[in-house]
C-alpha cells in the first residue's frame, strides 16, 4: 500500500484539519465532536441542511458545505457511518431556529445513526426531516444497504434542495424539493479497478486486469455483474440504459447529465463517457438542458465512473442554477 498518509488512525483527523485550513474561509471544523460547519453560522430563519456519511468519498460531503448546499457535514471514520453523538452535535450547530433537513444516503448505519441522532435533537426542540437517497439502480439490496444505495445522486439532492433553503423556503417545502430531486434521479456506477482503504492495507476485492464490475457500489461493493472490459462507448451505455431503463425518459423530456468519477479516472476519461452518454440521450429525444462532469463522489483511488440523471422541469432548473459557494462546487 502506497498513500500519503501518516498513520492510518490519523486520516479522518488530518483531513479534516488539511481541508478546513484551506477553506477557511467557507467552512470551519469541530473536534469533539467530529464535524464540519459554515464559517459563519447559518443565518437566522433559514431552514438547514445537514448531510454526513463514511470518510473517502470525498470532496462530498464537506466538500459541498457553504452557501446554497448544506450547513454542516458530518464524516465518520473511513467507509463508515458517523455516530449519533457527532450528528446530533452537527444538528444543534446547524439549527437557526426554521428546522433542520438532513440528507441520509441509504446506507444501514447512516439510515439507523441519523435516525437517533433526530431523536436527541428532538428532545431538545428542534424540528427535523429527513430524505434517503437511493438512486442506484444497480441492485436493490447489498452488502451495505436494504433497499437501493445512495450514491452520486446525492449531490444533486444537496444543491437543489440547499437553493431551496437558502430562498428561504420552509422546512416542509425543502424537504418536498429535496425528496422530488430523489424521486426524478438514478446512478449506475463501473469499476476498472479496487481501492484500499488505509486501515486495511489491500484492496476491498479483486479484479482480475481484463475485468470491470458493473453497477458497483461506492464502498466497492458488488455490483450486478463482473465483465470483461471493453471500450468506453460500450460501458458507457451500459450505464446509461440501465438508467433510463428504470426511470423511463420519454423523447421530449429534459434532463440533467452528470458523470461522476470514483477518484482513479482522468479528466479525460470521464469526458469521454459524457460524450457517448449525451449522444445516447439526444439519440432517444432528449434534451440535455444542464450537465456536471467530475470527481464529485469518489471512492478513495478507485478507477471508475458513474453516470446520473436527473429528470427536470422548470421548478428544478431554476434552483439548480441559483448561485452555490462551497469548497467543490461554485457558480
Amino acid at each position: 500500500m502506497k498513500k500519503l498518509i501518516n498513520s492510518p488512525d490519523d486520516v479522518l483527523l488530518q483531513t479534516v484539519q488539511g481541508f478546513t485550513l484551506a477553506h477557511e474561509d467557507i467552512v470551519q471544523a469541530h473536534y469533539d465532536p467530529v464535524f464540519i460547519s459554515r464559517s459563519t453560522p447559518t443565518p437566522a430563519g433559514k431552514v438547514a441542511l445537514v448531510s454526513g456519511g463514511g470518510s473517502g468519498h470525498e470532496p462530498l460531503h464537506g466538500g459541498f458545505v457553504g452557501d446554497g448546499m448544506l450547513d454542516a457535514a458530518v464524516p465518520g471514520a473511513m467507509f463508515t457511518s458517523p455516530t449519533p453523538d457527532q450528528i446530533e452535535a452537527a444538528i444543534k450547530h446547524a439549527d437557526a431556529g426554521a428546522g433542520v433537513l438532513n440528507i441520509v444516503k441509504n446506507y444501514t448505519g447512516d439510515v439507523m445513526n441519523f435516525e437517533m441522532a433526530v431523536e436527541l435533537a428532538e428532545v431538545d426542540g428542534i424540528e427535523v426531516t429527513s430524505v434517503v437517497v437511493n438512486d442506484d439502480v444497480a441492485v436493490e439490496d447489498s452488502t451495505w444497504t436494504a433497499g437501493r444505495r445512495g450514491v452520486a445522486g446525492t449531490v444533486l439532492v444537496e444543491k437543489i434542495a440547499g437553493a431551496a433553503a437558502q430562498r428561504g423556503d420552509n422546512l416542509s417545502e425543502v424537504t418536498r424539493i429535496a425528496q422530488k430531486v430523489n424521486d426524478n434521479v438514478r446512478s449506475m456506477g463501473v469499476a476498472l479497478s479496487a481501492c484500499t482503504v488505509p486501515h486495511a492495507g489491500e484492496p476491498s476485492f479483486d479484479l482480475a486486469d481484463d475485468e470491470i464490475e458493473i453497477g458497483i457500489g461506492i464502498h466497492g461493493e458488488p455490483g450486478r455483474e463482473r465483465v470483461k472490459h471493453t471500450d468506453a462507448d460500450t460501458i458507457t451505455s451500459l450505464l446509461l440504459t440501465a438508467v433510463l431503463d428504470d426511470m423511463h425518459v420519454a423523447e421530449g423530456e429534459k434532463v440533467l447529465l452528470f458523470v461522476n468519477g470514483m477518484g482513479g479516472t482522468p479528466a479525460s476519461e470521464l469526458y469521454i463517457v459524457y460524450r457517448q452518454a449525451r449522444a445516447l440521450l439526444e439519440g432517444r429525444g432528449v434534451s440535455v438542458q444542464r450537465s456536471l462532469v467530475g470527481n464529485y463522489v469518489t471512492s478513495l483511488e478507485m478507477q471508475g465512473a458513474s453516470v446520473t440523471v436527473l429528470r427536470l422541469d422548470e421548478e428544478l432548473v431554476e434552483l439548480w442554477d441559483a448561485p452555490v459557494h462551497t469548497a467543490a462546487l461554485r457558480w
